[in-house]
């Protein structure tokens, strides 16, 4: 008999086991005037239950990332949720912290974000889709901005902006390549100004970093008033303060800044909030919502997106420092598959044993776990176990880790639940307890071409950093402007440490290519992009829209 999908096992469970959403708040210590319900089992935090949850101590915070995966995704959701969900079964209070789903990986390739298996959260058709809106509040904040900044050029242009030199672009939050270069303002006069625009994904937007980043409403209103939109004719910086609409953009993000509280197939809150993809933006979820979780929790599971390169590096150093409090624990979850993967065996052939793939691409799980160390942090291997993994590669992949130093536990949650990580959470609040001293891998007040070598040597491997003639102007932009003294945000693939989705395992002696370079002054980082990354992906030649529906009675199908 086959495995049930995800969907099947979320709608099996949900009718059977769901809790209704203030019995779970009441779990973290939260009544029904603290949050604000969408529905019976989803909802917002409300201000007062925020200011309720700063007068707690702080729990511990635990970190998941990953190795480099495959194209095929390989669970690093899955075991965040499940750890959370084995940690109470071993009578600990545990919390998750996750980012929200986007509509270009659920109706893409990837999928969503909400786990799989036996370790998901739920309501996951919900989440997976509108959920409570601020995907939606996101995307009409920046077409609003961008709308604003038409209308600007078109009632007479009072702040002389040069239309070749608007930088801010609109937004959707479903891949679509057609978007990414077009042309608006035609059929004359009544029609604005004829120019060149651009589509980022809703998740990759700067809306959506600074929402994540925010701290309040006041927070997110000095944030957005100092947002880079534009250059006039002759250079100059144009902000959102100069157009006087911060206001009316925050506005329309109030209630998207309010985490969301859902729950795990087995009934343990999580706060779902925010989506920046890691491989072109921050990739983490809501300083807001990591923050809260620790109020209202133990032991806080956060998880950073794709491998430790991105979503991991970023973490300690972009979030981290505005996070006052670093993780506790660094969890790798790594698979036998996509280790095979990166030693060289083809995709379509990972559920074949090879020891010898096994060991070359155990390089790239070696070279994660060295990069976090850096932290000085203790780290943690998660192996992500799957049906095809032989115990003769279970047995080699432990060796490895053993020999490597590093603590390791095979974690079968997908197939079990909590049941399958029941070690891995004794491991982590053992190895949790341990000192640690937060090490910075370098200082904002660092020269930004100083900070991308070192991310580039020290992260990735590479061994020079090469800048086109437009990244290189615009390095000179940014010490003109005095706006260098921020931290990095690199985009880049998330197949390989290099900038090359072809350059498997563990690449050495590389150049890492950098195309362009973007001050994002509200979110507070500068924007790296390399290689062939794109911040308006495309679906694939045969989506997983196609496999999707609904019937009368409103009952989904086909979502994973």
């Amino acid at each position: 008999m086959a495995f049930p999908s995800d969907i099947e096992i979320a709608q099996i469970n949900e009718h059977e086991n769901m809790k209704n959403i203030e019995e779970i708040a009441q779990s973290v210590g939260l009544d029904s005037s603290d949050i604000e319900p969408y529905g019976h089992y989803k909802a917002k935090i409300s201000a007062s239950g925020i200011k309720k949850a700063t007068e707690q101590d702080n729990g511990k915070l635990i970190l998941v990332t990953s190795i480099n995966p495959t194209p095929a995704g390989e669970g690093k959701s899955t075991v965040a949720i499940g750890l959370a969900d084995s940690l109470r079964a071993i009578g600990k209070k545990s919390i998750l912290a996750l980012r929200e789903p986007s509509l270009g990986p659920v109706m893409g390739m990837k999928g969503g974000a909400t786990g799989g298996g036996y370790a998901q959260v739920v309501p996951m058709e919900d989440i997976n889709l509108h959920f409570t809106g601020d995907m939606h509040a996101l995307t009409s904040a920046t077409n609003t901005l961008a709308a604003l900044i038409d209308n600007h050029l078109h009632q007479g242009n009072e702040l002389k902006i040069d239309p070749r030199r608007i930088i801010w672009k609109r937004a959707l939050d479903i891949n679509d390549r057609a978007l990414r270069n077009i042309t608006i303002g035609l059929g004359g006069p009544a029609n604005s100004i004829p120019r060149e625009d651009h589509f980022d994904i809703t998740v990759a937007s700067e809306l959506m970093a600074v929402l994540c980043l925010s701290q309040d409403i006041d927070d997110l209103k000095e944030r957005i008033s100092n947002i880079l939109i534009a250059f006039t004719y002759d250079k100059k910086p144009i902000f959102v303060r100069d157009l006087h609409v911060e206001g009316a953009i925050t506005m329309l993000l109030k209630d998207a800044l309010k985490p969301n509280l859902v729950q795990t197939l087995e009934n343990t809150p999580a706060i779902v909030h925010g989506g920046p993809f890691a491989n072109i933006a921050h990739g983490c979820n809501s300083i807001l919502a990591t923050k809260l979780a620790m109020k209202l929790g133990d032991y806080t599971i956060t998880e950073a997106g794709f491998g430790a390169d991105l979503g991991g590096e970023k973490f300690m150093d972009i979030v981290t420092p505005k996070l006052d409090h670093a993780p506790n624990l660094i969890v790798v979850v790594a698979t036998i598959r996509a280790l095979k993967y990166n030693g060289g065996q083809k995709l379509a052939d990972l559920q074949d044993e090879n020891l010898n793939a096994l060991n070359l691409g155990f390089k790239n799980l070696k070279r994660h776990v060295k990069n976090m160390r850096y932290y000085h942090i203790p780290v943690v291997v998660a192996i992500n176990k799957f049906e095809t993994d032989t115990d003769n590669e279970i047995k080699l992949l432990q060796s490895l880790c053993d020999e490597l130093g590093v603590e390791v536990s095979v974690a079968d949650i997908h197939h079990k639940g909590s049941k399958g990580g029941i070690n891995l959470a004794k491991m982590v609040v053992r190895t949790a307890d341990k000192e640690s001293t937060y090490n910075r891998l370098y200082e904002d007040a660092q020269p930004t071409v100083e900070k991308i070598d070192t991310i580039a040597s020290e992260v990735y491997g590479a061994n020079n950093v090469e800048y086109s003639a437009k990244a290189t102007r615009q390095l000179q932009s940014l010490k003109d402007n005095a706006w260098d003294d921020l931290p990095i945000c690199i985009a880049k693939t998330q197949y390989s440490l290099s900038d090359d989705p072809k350059k498997l395992g563990s690449p050495r002696d590389f150049t890492l290519h950098v195309k362009e370079i973007v001050p994002k002054l509200g979110a507070g980082f500068i924007v790296v992009l390399t290689g062939n990354v794109l911040t308006m992906p495309g679906l694939p030649k045969k989506p997983a829209a196609l496999n999707m529906d609904v019937d009368n009675d409103g009952r989904i199908s086909g979502l994973f």
